[in-house]
């Protein structure tokens, strides 16, 4: 059968646009397998290398973190654009499997989430063995959303000697107005049966730990969304100890369409963070 004229022009187009498309997102995502000898078993996690890796020149990685019951796969399943940033800002994106609840702690109650040890050390260990990066904290950067925002800057705080910069989407910065939810009390024990550990494992009374400038940091939250007051808390707080640091609210709810916005927001802050030379 042959096309119109109109018709083959169309095809053209349309042939022409996938061709842009594809152009357009060149990076490549991988699903690997890597060994947590802390936990003693496999974890799942993506990586994200921009078009032109080729082994040879260093690149800065982001470490981007998911939220609770999600997985590895979150972030490139469920919000676009991701995989373009990695093109556009010229680095790597690593995307863990955080466990459906760990809340990136050390669980004192449950040897078998041990997701701090992987994330900051293990997988950091992994992923600069097998790839080309930049192997201190001035190519390292962490972020997340919801439970995984938390993670970012709990996991950044101790270990500021791994991670330079760190950001936190819709975080849930302040765990103890939440005792009952999220898991939480399986990884830590109950809020009223172990207080110290629901007080010393909360993102916002953590701050002691930082000197101003010792991480560059960037922290967002939807008005809509619950984490928001706990959000503006931190906040307040950081003025408070005048710790620098990023801060933006927009409307918005705990949700894909917030986080694929506030994701384009952070990974250019990493990407400004990557380029500065101190």
């Amino acid at each position: 059968m042959k096309l119109s004229s109109l018709a083959a022009k169309a095809l053209l187009l349309a042939v022409a646009g996938l061709l842009y498309i594809s152009a357009a997102r060149a990076a490549h995502t991988d699903t690997v397998e890597t060994f947590s000898a802390v936990m003693n078993k496999k974890i799942k996690a993506v990586v994200i290398t921009p078009e032109g890796y080729d082994g040879k020149k260093e690149y800065p990685v982001v470490y981007l973190l998911h939220g609770y019951s999600d997985s590895y796969s979150g972030w490139v399943k469920k919000a676009t654009g991701v995989q373009d940033a990695a093109d556009r800002y010229n680095m790597l994106i690593v995307c863990p499997d955080g466990g459906y609840s760990s809340w990136y702690w050390n669980s004192p109650v449950d040897p078998a989430f041990q997701y701090e040890t992987y994330v900051a050390k293990e997988l950091v260990t992994w992923v600069d063995g097998r790839y080309k990066t930049i192997r201190n904290r001035k190519g390292r950067a962490i972020t997340g959303l919801s439970m995984g925002g938390h993670g970012a800057l709990y996991l950044a705080l101790r270990h500021q000697d791994v991670f330079g910069a760190a950001g936190s989407m819709s975080g849930g910065v302040d765990i103890r107005p939440f005792p009952n939810n999220w898991d939480m009390a399986k990884r830590l024990g109950t809020y009223a049966e172990q207080p110290g550990r629901w007080e010393a494992n909360t993102v916002i009374n953590m701050l002691h730990l930082l000197t101003p400038n010792a991480l560059a940091l960037v922290i967002d939250c939807g008005t809509e969304d619950f984490f928001y007051k706990v959000n503006e808390q931190l906040h307040a707080q950081l003025l408070y100890r005048n710790i620098p640091h990023d801060y933006y609210t927009r409307p918005g709810a705990h949700n894909w369409a917030y986080w694929t916005g506030a994701v384009q927001h952070q990974l250019l802050f990493m990407h400004n963070f990557f380029k500065t030379k101190v």
